[in-house]
């Protein structure tokens, strides 16, 4: 692919990609053209001396991938992208001119990370960022994977969900979605064992859903029996597997979530 061709279908991408809202069934088609394209120039993992305007292009076409990864909710391939970003990240960082996205995908990473639960991973990424630690708190989008993994450690569950409504870009919400659905099921296996039963508004509360009709959908899948003329959700007996957990300090702990979510709210 020559490389008037190749900026030619780059900025087809652009218009498509900031578009609003994107058209991402034509981003798919045109990133995979110009991966090839990259492959073709040299450019996809650069070596060597490159025009600058050129690894400009080429970075900001796997900047886009890996965002639209993430809006197709396709992990694998922002794994793939983030990985081919750090040529341009590392080794041409002192010829390039910054990127507006390149912290934006660095944090997702971070999230990412999170979701898989490779803390040692995401304490060493967190290490190796081109920034001074004094100035990982200013730059909202490192400081918001940091928090978060803050508060998972903490059990501060509700500062997680909370963190939703605050994320620097959109597509942070999808891994703080994922976060939340692994939070939800280590919540469910401590009621299981310890309650018979809950008001459905306890669980509503607790599990962080917004509508009845989502907890119905979790309490399904999770095979909990359902009592709307109770309003109250029975569990599935664990007969003489159940784990006895003492259930003042699950209410204590649950009574305190409520009351923090108030206060949020």
């Amino acid at each position: 692919m020559a490389q008037n061709q190749l900026k030619t279908q780059y900025n087809d991408l652009k218009r498509s990609f900031d578009a609003k809202p994107s058209d991402l069934k034509k981003c798919g088609l045109l990133l995979a053209k110009l991966k090839i394209g990259l492959i073709e120039t040299g450019l996809l993992t650069p070596q060597g001396e490159h025009n600058v305007d050129d690894l400009v292009v080429a970075r900001d076409i796997l900047e886009i991938g890996a965002i639209w990864s993430i809006r197709t909710r396709d992990v694998p391939s922002f794994d793939r992208y983030f990985s081919q970003l750090q040529t341009f990240y590392t080794d041409y960082s002192s010829v390039l001119p910054p990127s507006k996205n390149e912290y934006p995908i660095r944090g997702l990473n971070l999230i990412r990370l999170l979701t898989q639960n490779r803390i040692a991973d995401f304490h060493t990424t967190l290490e190796s960022l081109p920034l001074p630690a004094d100035a990982i708190a200013d730059n909202q989008y490192i400081s918001h994977p940091v928090n978060l993994e803050q508060w998972l450690m903490e059990g501060s569950y509700s500062k997680v969900w909370n963190a939703r409504e605050r994320a620097p870009v959109e597509e942070y919400k999808f891994f703080v979605d994922s976060l939340m659905g692994t939070i939800r099921n280590e919540i469910a296996s401590c009621e299981e064992a310890a309650y018979e039963s809950l008001p459905l508004k306890d669980a509503l509360t607790l599990l962080f859903f917004n509508t009845q009709s989502e907890l119905l959908t979790f309490a399904q899948k999770r095979g909990w029996q359902i009592d709307l003329s109770k309003s109250a959700i029975t569990f599935a007996t664990k007969g003489e597997e159940q784990v006895e957990i003492p259930k003042q300090m699950l209410i204590s702990s649950s009574l305190a979530y409520a009351r923090e979510l108030e206060q949020i709210v």
